[in-house]
């Protein structure tokens, strides 16, 4: 009975869609997080009788035919990298990034990371590094004695040393875009990896043409908006239940066929 393996599949790709829908709202609050989409598409299906054959020996076709549907799949998990509103924080190291863009990271294993979460800090050695201790590349080091750090939009870094009145330029601030972002690997800790389906990044300064700007002294919230993901989870909820329905009628069906049969 086909109902019984279509329903299921219903079943299967709505757990699916719930899952999605629970990180995105795990992560409403989750800095630079951008939220997925579950797409799905129908399976094959069954010709018992094709559109376009021949009804008769007079040349009649048929109009429309007989196709049943064998259920659905799981298309993709899409990324939707919409730009997520500011949050002003006043830490002169929080920095985000209005427009496109991701921030290079210099991973453990000496690969780039990428990441749209600027809550950064200083280390140690007066490097700017990410909350997991990860450098911002290219290298930008705060000198000892500074008394005051201003980034601006373009990510030109600019310290005041103690007994200074004026700035210095003491670093620069890079950002890298990518012809398809959503094909961009997730890591966990808010960082990407460059994959095929990415491209390659290409760098550039922020503000010029194709790339964000930076914010300072503010982060970028979750673009998630939990009045959708709340109306997708009820309807997910909806479309699994009828879906354990037909499962219970197909049941109900086959038992009343065999007792026929008997």
């Amino acid at each position: 009975m086909r109902s019984l393996s279509i329903a299921s599949s219903g079943m299967l790709a709505q757990q699916l869609n719930v899952e999605v829908i629970s990180n995105n709202i795990a992560n409403m609050n989750t800095t630079g997080f951008k939220r997925q989409r579950a797409e799905f598409q129908d399976l094959l299906y069954q010709n018992i009788e094709r559109m376009g054959a021949s009804s008769s020996d007079q040349s009649t076709i048929v109009p429309t035919g007989i196709q049943v549907g064998t259920g659905v799949k799981t298309a993709s998990v899409y990324r939707i990298m919409q730009q997520g509103n500011m949050n002003a924080t006043e830490n002169p190291y929080d920095l985000a990034i209005e427009g496109k863009g991701f921030f290079r990271i210099r991973m453990p294993s000496g690969d780039t990371g990428y990441t749209r979460a600027g809550a950064f800090a200083v280390n140690a050695e007066g490097q700017i590094v990410t909350s997991e201790g990860y450098a911002v590349e290219p290298g930008i080091n705060i000198p000892q004695g500074t008394t005051s750090v201003t980034i601006n939009a373009s990510g030109q870094v600019y310290v005041r040393l103690a007994g200074q009145t004026t700035d210095t330029l003491t670093g620069q601030l890079d950002l890298a875009v990518f012809a398809n972002e959503a094909g961009l690997d997730a890591q966990g800790s808010n960082i990407f990896l460059e994959t095929a389906a990415s491209g390659s990044a290409q760098t550039g300064t922020p503000g010029s043409t194709g790339f964000g700007q930076i914010a300072q002294g503010s982060l970028e919230t979750s673009n998630v908006n939990s009045v959708a993901e709340i109306t997708s989870l009820i309807t997910a909820q909806r479309a699994y239940e009828m879906n354990s329905k037909v499962v219970t009628v197909s049941d109900e069906m086959l038992q009343m066929t065999s007792r026929l049969s008997r």
